[in-house]
């Protein structure tokens, strides 16, 4: 499971700021709006003191448009960018940019049905925002190169959340598991957390008052754990995929001990 894309709207046309080639208006330099020829497309729209100043559309070569505001010959202040041949704008960024790229608040269409809303830095998800994916499940929280890095709150459709940290786009380090879907509906563990899976230590609490601390590898009780009765009596041992191995040492609420063997 990985929140990253591939991102063509915002990576491929990253050279947009080509030499005007020629000016097929007979406007002079100071006009407010004609159309001119750049090495990398053309240009129609505002221009201030020959730059591309204000609003205006570039249909660039490689097949992508943008329309939106011009600031001394870039892309600056709101646009849209999209796919030319994407005539319902399926794959679309529509947001700020800064200095020729994209950077600040925006939002992303992606073609696959999944959106982003945030905060971007030099054509990168950076810093806090939103991922929608197409199967219902969303991710809010913060981004750093493109992908969900540091805290975050992952909701499944289900249900189902884990809010903690996150790393490489994956549920990574502290965090917690709230389970409101199927038969573990009311539980919640607290604990480590490795590329989703509970792994490390971490305690788990049934919805019937029951609680296991201890050992967890792959989402699975493994190593020694401590399992918590409700009536008050605690259980002490080892456990191997999910399930008691070897001796058990079990302290009664009464104070008596005794054992059990798996």
């Amino acid at each position: 499971m990985s929140l990253k894309q591939t991102d063509s709207i915002n990576q491929n046309p990253k050279d947009v700021n080509g030499r005007r080639l020629s000016d097929t208006s007979s406007s002079s330099n100071d006009s407010k709006h004609k159309s001119e020829t750049y090495k990398n497309g053309t240009y129609e729209g505002e221009f201030k003191n020959g730059l591309r100043d204000g609003k205006g559309i570039m249909n660039y070569k490689n097949g992508f448009i943008y329309e939106g505001e011009w600031k001394n010959d870039r892309r600056e202040g709101k646009g849209l960018l999209y796919k030319e041949n994407d005539k319902l704008k399926k794959e679309r960024y529509e947001g700020e940019f800064k200095n020729g790229k994209i950077e600040g608040k925006g939002i992303s269409y992606y073609s696959n049905g999944d959106k982003y809303e945030g905060e971007y830095k030099q054509w990168n998800k950076e810093g806090k925002g939103i991922y929608y994916y197409n199967n219902r499940d969303k991710y809010e929280g913060e981004f750093k190169d493109d992908k969900a890095e540091g805290k975050g709150k992952y909701t499944y459709k289900n249900g189902n959340i884990i809010i903690g940290e996150f790393k490489e786009a994956k549920a990574n380090g502290r965090g917690i598991i709230y389970y409101n879907s199927g038969e573990n509906k009311g539980d919640k563990y607290i604990g480590d957390i490795i590329e989703w899976n509970k792994e490390g230590k971490g305690i788990y609490y049934y919805k019937n008052g029951d609680r296991y601390e201890g050992d967890w590898n792959k989402d699975k009780r493994e190593g020694n754990g401590i399992y918590f009765y409700k009536n008050g009596d605690r259980e002490m041992g080892n456990y191997l995929n999910n399930k008691k191995i070897g001796k058990h040492v079990i302290l009664h609420l009464d104070g008596k001990i005794s054992q059990k063997y798996y």
